[in-house]
């Protein structure tokens, strides 16, 4: 696939190597079999909890749940275990504020989703006046999506423009941009609109909402650090990557810090570079790196469910 855009003025022809679905994934099931002894493994199982960030994205959303959300990053287990904070809390717009009061005095990011997440169907202007809302009151990650609709109907340039538009909304904040992968049906179109995202101004690029089935999964990971590393190749700057939604276990995340060390290198392994968007694998990460260090497996009573 190719376009040539015009981005920051200057016009940038664009173009993306068709993906060979079989090798994809015959290469994303080859990080699965990968022997990880246990010093290592209770290594990346703290890593993993590091470069979560914490999604809370319900309609039923409240102060008290931001609470909650807020202390379990601030503090995911007893302090005899010796976990890192998580990365980031990601919340609605309208929760950012409750967040930032919650996390005041911490380094965790305060992450909020916007430009009319999911869906992303509102006019442009109401999408960036929702982003300079959440920075100015307290947002320092922005998470957007992407209009994918007009993506499949080949309107490229609208694509880049709605992402350097909201670049440029956010001020200092960093820009993820969420590509909802289930939607755009094949890897081609993934590895272009991963691209398209890349020069436009993205700090991280982002697999999923995790409201749209298939969410993350290793071969479209695969594919969008594939994209990341060719650019860095090229240009020397490098892209974070963020998979979302569907990864629930330890043995899974473990999968995933593989495929990012073998695809791009150490660097990546850090929350600056590699986030996991969830709401639930920090449960399952929790009574593993129990596990590890106590013996037998814990009650569920022992650790809140995130």
């Amino acid at each position: 696939m190719d376009a040539t855009l015009q981005i920051d003025g200057q016009s940038v022809r664009l173009t993306a190597p068709s993906v060979d679905r079989v090798a994809v994934h015959e290469r994303a099931a080859s990080f699965t079999k990968r022997s990880i002894k246990k010093y290592a493994k209770a290594s990346g199982l703290r890593r993993v909890v590091s470069m979560m960030d914490l999604t809370t994205l319900e309609g039923k959303d409240t102060p008290g749940k931001i609470a909650y959300l807020c202390h379990k990053a601030r503090r995911p287990m007893a302090s005899r275990y010796e976990v890192p904070p998580c990365a980031a809390v990601c919340v609605y717009p309208s929760l950012v504020r409750e967040t930032m009061e919650r996390l005041r005095g911490t380094t965790i990011a305060i992450a909020s989703v916007a430009t009319a997440f999911p869906s992303g169907q509102v006019p442009l202007e109401m999408k960036l006046a929702e982003v300079r809302q959440a920075v100015e009151d307290g947002a320092t990650e922005i998470d957007m999506v992407i209009p994918r609709g007009a993506f499949l109907a080949g309107r490229y340039q609208v694509v880049a423009d709605e992402i350097a538009a909201t670049r440029e909304a956010c001020g200092e904040a960093h820009l993820k941009v969420i590509l909802e992968t289930g939607e755009l049906e094949a890897y081609d179109n993934v590895r272009f609109a991963s691209a398209i995202a890349i020069r436009a101004g993205a700090h991280f690029i982002k697999t999923s909402t995790g409201k749209v089935s298939p969410a993350a999964t290793m071969p479209v990971t695969l594919v969008m650090l594939e994209a990341i590393r060719d650019h860095y190749l090229e240009t020397g700057q490098m892209i974070g990557m963020k998979p979302a939604g569907g990864i629930r276990t330890a043995k899974e995340a473990l999968h995933y810090l593989v495929m990012v060390k073998e695809t791009l290198g150490d660097a990546w392994l850090s929350p600056d570079w590699f986030r996991f968007g969830a709401s639930s694998l920090l449960t399952d990460v929790c009574f593993q790196i129990a596990k590890l260090q106590d013996g037998p497996y814990q009650s569920a009573d022992y650790h809140s469910l995130s």
